[in-house]
């Protein structure tokens, strides 16, 4: 079997998804390749933001966060509340990518499952991609789908990374696990609040992560992420279950998986193939949010991708890479030093903890979350922190001595 395509996507998570809702509500032909065998560990934080530039109704959410507490490791609990500058969603990847990917298929993609198995190239420069069928018929034969253009959204694995990119183009990552558990009818205030998402800040549960308690309504996500080898994270998120008041909960499902923190420099092959998501390495360090950035990406490959059909120029997919860095480079770059400096050691996420009681810190960090860019409209906020943060690294160097 064989279609013609003017742009195959691999992944229908929100980038995905995105893109190909955007490339085929344009009038391009589009196929949408995804297994639908898995769902990915995520907490499921989005900020309100993502509604309003992409068009997905509340109904979708499971639940809304009106604060983060973060818990240092001495136990300290320092609650940061959002107030009047919005909200956070919380959303369950098991029925927001299945929404996402309906949303590209009503607007004229086909949803093909499957998993991609091979890539070739044709000589006019077309695209041939096998497809393993992972619909549950074990006579399902390949599919082969020629196309023109690929955009590789298919996670931190990425199949079309590893095929068409050398093995060295791949983001570093730690390794992310979570369980979905029944959220009590009753629970105590004091250890689980409904709207209110709990960050972990400790060794114990990782050595250079966090760890994270996310209510999604009647269910909630537990988990941790580390890039150490050997952590226990099953250990450590059974630790958070109980310290939680969770531990006796009905455990729903268990997922794992590599969380990318880093963008990688290059995206595209310079041909015609472009990553995105989390194969493009696009999950935010320090607080590992992926969802909004995903679904940006999906739409700036969307953007980039239709420029080539439109010109013939391939040196235009390097415009999805570039857009995004512009936006979000910056941001990036700050919360990579944080992670840098603050996930050291546990006497360093202990000042950490310590820093998020200041209310300039506060309001910053929430502003700089929900509007998706760091604030610029009080710059005397920012000298504060980042003389209370220096004051805070001194402090822990003088100690050291």
């Amino acid at each position: 079997m064989q279609t013609d395509y003017d742009v195959t996507v691999v992944g229908g998570g929100p980038s995905g998804s995105i893109a190909a809702e955007q490339l085929a509500r344009r009038g391009y032909r589009v196929a949408l390749v995804d297994p639908r065998n898995r769902i990915k560990p995520c907490g499921g934080a989005i900020p309100s933001r993502t509604l309003a530039d992409f068009d997905i109704p509340e109904a979708v959410l499971v639940s809304r966060a009106a604060a983060a507490r973060i818990i240092a490791p001495s136990g300290r609990k320092v609650e940061m509340r959002i107030g009047e500058l919005g909200y956070v969603g919380m959303v369950d990847r098991s029925t927001f990518d299945p929404y996402l990917r309906e949303r590209a298929v009503s607007a004229g993609a086909r949803l093909l499952i499957g998993k991609l198995q091979d890539i070739s190239t044709r000589d006019n420069g077309t695209l041939d991609l096998t497809v393993e069928p992972t619909s549950g018929d074990p006579q399902g034969a390949p599919i082969t789908l020629r196309t023109r253009l690929v955009i590789g959204a298919d996670g931190a694995n990425s199949a079309v990374r590893r095929l068409a990119f050398p093995a060295s183009r791949k983001p570093p990552y730690v390794f992310a696990y979570h369980e979905i558990v029944e959220t009590p009818a009753r629970p105590d205030p004091a250890q689980f609040q409904p709207d209110r998402c709990d960050v972990i800040y400790d060794g114990r549960i990782s050595p250079d992560f966090y760890g994270w308690v996310f209510p999604h309504g009647e269910q909630t996500s537990i988990g941790c992420g580390s890039a150490v080898k050997g952590h226990n994270l099953r250990l450590a998120t059974a630790d958070l279950r109980h310290a939680a008041g969770l531990g006796d909960c009905k455990i729903i499902r268990r997922e794992g998986a590599p969380l990318p923190l880093k963008p990688m420099r290059r995206w595209d092959n310079g041909r015609n193939i472009l990553l995105a998501g989390d194969a493009a390495g696009t999950v935010a360090p320090s607080s590992g949010e992926g969802i909004y950035y995903a679904m940006l990406c999906g739409r700036l490959s969307a953007n980039a991708v239709e420029q080539v059909l439109l010109t013939g120029k391939s040196a235009a997919l390097r415009q999805a890479r570039e857009s995004f860095m512009r936006a979000h480079g910056r941001i990036f770059w700050v919360l990579g030093m944080m992670q840098t400096v603050w996930y050291r050691n546990d006497r360093f996420r202990e000042k950490f903890v310590a820093m998020c009681a200041d209310a300039d810190v506060q309001r910053l960090t929430w502003e700089s979350y929900l509007n998706k860019q760091l604030v610029r409209r009080d710059p005397f906020a920012h000298v504060r922190v980042f003389f209370k943060d220096i004051g805070q690294l001194f402090g822990m160097v003088a100690n050291q001595k």
